[in-house]
């Protein structure tokens, strides 16, 4: 296997739910108590990469961040470095891409909160953020870690968003999956395999991991009493 792109992975989905923490909660609680009669628009927009093809989010990133566009010559002005085909122009692919899959949840654990519980905290006295921090956030704690790992599984499997960012480049943007479509394309089969194979059991604990924090129970095996 090919641990530095294992390595690389690891670390773009750790960076990328780090920061789909930071912006996913604030933006998920907005989602769910705010009644804004327009707020549909942005569940939209957050929702998108869902069912946009990842080419086309990927050919939209890249336009955006190039040096031609404000965003991408700011970037150059300060860094003195380009954000295509670049690792942090993988981040910033990567949490557009995977967005959803951590605001779903997040806003999901958020209304499902008691609001008695809400109401009861700021007749109290509590602020709005102290309500948020010390009621809804501790209730909502299964719905932040689902979208956390998530988010982090959703990164390690990315293919085509981080082939139109980043391209193929050893030790900086090679991801495993570019790695497993590299052998794939060498005819090294086997070691394809390998790789392939690390992450259908990485899928499989991250999918056991979420349905054993919500304690999810399939139809199929019933509970015995």
């Amino acid at each position: 296997m090919n641990w530095e792109a294992i390595i690389l992975t690891i670390k773009l989905a750790s960076v990328v739910s780090v920061i789909l923490v930071v912006i996913g909660i604030p933006i998920a609680y907005w989602l769910s108590f705010s009644r804004w009669r327009w707020k549909f628009l942005i569940e939209a927009v957050v929702a998108m990469p869902l069912i946009l093809p990842p080419t086309v989010l990927g050919y939209y990133i890249l336009i955006a961040i190039s040096p031609n566009n404000p965003i991408g010559k700011l970037w150059v002005d300060i860094f003195g470095a380009s954000l295509p085909f670049s690792f942090p122009g993988l981040v910033i692919a990567s949490v557009f891409y995977s967005l959803p899959f951590a605001v779903q949840p997040f806003a999901t654990a958020f209304e499902s909160v008691d609001y008695k519980l809400i109401e009861a905290a700021l007749a109290l006295g509590a602020s709005r953020l102290k309500t948020f921090l010390t009621v809804i956030i501790p209730v909502s704690v299964k719905g932040i870690i689902t979208g956390i790992v998530l988010s982090f599984a959703h990164t390690v499997g990315e293919f085509g968003v981080v082939l139109m960012i980043g391209g193929n480049i050893e030790g900086v943007t090679r991801t495993v999956s570019i790695d497993i479509y590299d052998n794939v394309q060498a005819m090294k089969f086997s070691e394809a395999a390998t790789t392939s194979f690390f992450l259908l059991i990485f899928s499989f604990l991250v999918l056991s991991i979420v349905y054993a924090i919500n304690k999810r129970v399939w139809s199929a095996w019933p509970q015995k009493y």
